[in-house]
């Protein structure tokens, strides 16, 4: 009874430390990891992207379509592309809510080691005069071949 007890808690203790980390991030931290490499994933929606402009250098991945669906496998996939689950990740939409969704997705069921999620989303990146970037550059951004 003891060792499986032990046995559990040590499984338990092994799940926990195995589990990706979902950061929240502000825009200094935003900008400091971005120049330092970590690649950044735009979840916002075409509409959104073309609206408001990105973050120079994001990878343009809608995770809720313009009808409120996800297609998690799909999404996943394209992210896969960007950086494999040992890899840390940036995420980023307008207001932080649903990178919090999609972070969670990377961590809990993905693998993802090391996701940072934007915790106040494009909008205070806009509000705090930082640049952005059309579309169409952040498009012609996409390696060939690539989903973006």
């Amino acid at each position: 009874m003891i060792r499986s007890s032990a046995f559990s808690l040590f499984s338990l203790l092994l799940t926990l430390t195995v589990r990706a980390e979902v950061v929240d991030i502000d825009n200094a931290e935003l900008a400091r990891l971005t120049a330092a490499g970590v690649p950044v994933i735009d979840i916002r929606t075409a509409g959104e992207w073309q609206q408001g402009g990105v973050v120079e250098g994001s990878r343009l991945i809608t995770y809720v379509d313009e009808r409120g669906h996800v297609d998690a496998p799909a999404w996943l996939a394209k992210v896969q592309a960007v950086a494999k689950p040992d890899q840390p990740v940036i995420i980023i939409c307008r207001s932080g809510n649903r990178t919090r969704a999609a972070g969670q997705f990377l961590s809990g069921q993905a693998g993802y080691e090391k996701v940072y999620n934007v915790k106040d989303g494009m909008r205070a990146w806009v509000q705090e005069g930082r640049p952005v970037t059309a579309v169409a550059s952040a498009v012609a951004q996409c390696p060939s071949g690539a989903r973006c």
